[in-house]
């Protein structure tokens, strides 16, 4: 499936510039994860040398959640709101890049959470079925993104 077949409109779910959506297509989504596809090639942001570094992998994965999180605010007609990503534990990698023509599978599933607005998920990064990335994100998502903004000055 090529990305504007998809079900899913990236850019209603993600409030991310056009320049820094990294995801292709979301592949499926359910109550507690979703999964998500990118390709690399040229004009891949962050693509250099025919690869992209696996540390960006963090941010494949923190798009799938922003993705799930945009989906969950459409089903019950909410506005998609601005998410932060606190921090990352053990992100584990077992190569250095993502090669040309390689396809991304990314998985996350949210482990928990709370009313204030933090989370968990487990993220996973598979090629050709096999996992290359995996980690635990720590999230938020405040209740009122303005007035959080406006705190933080």
């Amino acid at each position: 499936m090529r990305p504007d077949e998809s079900r899913y409109n990236l850019d209603d779910l993600i409030p991310h510039r056009a320049s820094m959506s990294l995801l292709d297509e979301v592949l499926e989504a359910g109550e507690e994860g979703l999964t998500a596809r990118v390709t690399i090639r040229p004009g891949s942001a962050f693509y250099e040398a025919d690869s992209v570094p696996a540390w960006v992998g963090i941010e494949y994965m923190a798009q799938a959640m922003a993705a799930f999180a945009g989906l969950e605010k459409q089903r019950v007609g909410e506005t998609v709101k601005i998410g932060f990503l606190l921090g990352t534990r053990r992100y584990e990698t077992a190569r250095e890049i993502f090669r040309e023509g390689e396809e991304l599978i990314i998985e996350v599933e949210r482990l928990y959470q709370e009313d204030s607005g933090l989370g968990c998920f487990a993220g996973t990064i598979r090629i050709a079925g096999e996992t290359v990335a995996e980690s635990r994100l720590n999230v938020f998502e405040p209740p009122d993104t303005e007035a959080f903004l406006q705190e933080q000055h």
